[in-house]
């Protein structure tokens, strides 16, 4: 009995193994779906070229046009005059802004005009008996000597017998070394060249003051210039003369008007940058104010301005063309701050106007329709 039901147990596991492999082979092996290459989308502007305004913002800082270090060119203790020389005071022009005491240089004058007043009584009775005809003008010009003011000048001599004369007596040597030393008694007295303000006094009263010594600064409150570097290609489209914007680097809405009064013919060779001057005059302006000047120049024909993150290898951008980006190359005629102005696109091309990850020549693109 033991053995009938063993093999009817091996019948049965036989036969659910004969269903288990009919129903394994007739269920179909599911397949992994296929990865669809998706196109990315790209925004696109139509290229139409036109003439662009070249437009160049630039800062510099503020100088007085008319400044002056103000130097001793004699020796002596400082004097008090009628304005206190500190930073800030204004002065008119004529006004004495320093004084050193010329006492002692100012007798030594007294004494060498007194020499020469006694050369030339020394030589009248001479003139007399020998040369009649200059007696008088030589008479006249002692009899007019005048110690308090500056020595006039000498009379022309009526012949060369004369001149070697006078020259002779060392007239003329003792005229010229006094005339030499007004000059210098006049450097005692340092007086404004045009109405300003002093901005720096490194002296105070009664200082001693030696020659070539700095004593301050004198400037023209009214009238500035700036200094701006340019980039070299906008210079051939900037004249001497054209007006210029500046304004303030922290309020937009403060601006002066000014205008370019020199260009300097040197271009940096570390920045490929070029000097250019502004003057500006108005009012709420100090020297050393930081601003910044808008300057426009000739519009360039033809051409098209896009962002310069568009650039490849600084002259070639990416176009869409049959559905796929291809590289063209443009001639970049200027660079602003964000932007670059470019000349080599034909009309109707269609130019990426953003950026594309990891794009290359011949990746497939959908243009966004709403820039169409």
């Amino acid at each position: 009995m033991r053995k009938y039901i063993t093999i009817v147990i091996g019948l049965l596991l036989i036969v659910a193994a004969a269903y288990i492999a009919r129903d394994l082979a007739n269920t179909k092996k599911k397949r992994r779906p296929k990865n669809e290459k998706v196109a990315p989308t790209v925004f696109i502007e139509t290229v139409k070229n036109k003439s662009v305004q070249v437009s160049v913002l630039e800062s510099g800082r503020l100088m007085a046009k008319n400044r002056i270090d103000i130097f001793a060119e004699v020796q002596g203790v400082m004097e008090t005059t009628r304005k206190e020389f500190k930073p800030g005071v204004h002065y008119r022009k004529g006004e004495i802004i320093v004084s050193i005491r010329d006492d002692d240089y100012y007798a030594n004058l007294q004494a060498q005009k007194s020499n020469l007043q006694n050369l030339i009584t020394s030589i009248l009775p001479d003139l007399r008996l020998d040369y009649p005809k200059a007696y008088q003008k030589w008479d006249a010009y002692l009899r007019n000597f005048d110690m308090s003011k500056p020595v006039a000048k000498l009379p022309e001599p009526s012949s060369d017998k004369e001149k070697f004369f006078v020259t002779g007596r060392n007239i003329y040597t003792t005229f010229y070394n006094t005339k030499n030393m007004e000059i210098i008694l006049n450097k005692y007295n340092l007086r404004a060249p045009y109405n300003g303000i002093l901005t720096d006094a490194l002296v105070t009263l009664g200082s001693l003051v030696r020659p070539g010594q700095k004593l301050g600064e004198f400037i023209d409150p009214t009238v500035y210039e700036m200094e701006v570097a340019v980039n070299k290609s906008i210079i051939p489209s900037l004249k001497v003369g054209k007006k210029v914007i500046v304004r303030d680097t922290e309020n937009h809405t403060i601006e002066w008007k000014g205008k370019i009064i020199r260009i300097n013919g040197k271009v940096d060779r570390t920045t490929q940058t070029v000097k250019v001057y502004i003057e500006l005059s108005g009012n709420n302006l100090s020297e050393g104010m930081y601003l910044e000047a808008i300057m426009t120049g000739e519009p360039i024909e033809e051409s098209m301005e896009i962002t310069r993150n568009l650039l490849v290898d600084e002259s070639k951008v990416y176009i869409v063309q049959d559905s796929a980006l291809q590289l063209v190359s443009v001639n970049p005629v200027f660079f602003n701050e964000k932007t670059v102005i470019v000349k080599g696109l034909n009309d109707g091309q269609k130019i990426l106007s953003k950026n594309v990850p990891g794009a290359y020549t011949g990746m497939e693109v959908k243009i966004y329709q709403d820039d169409l």
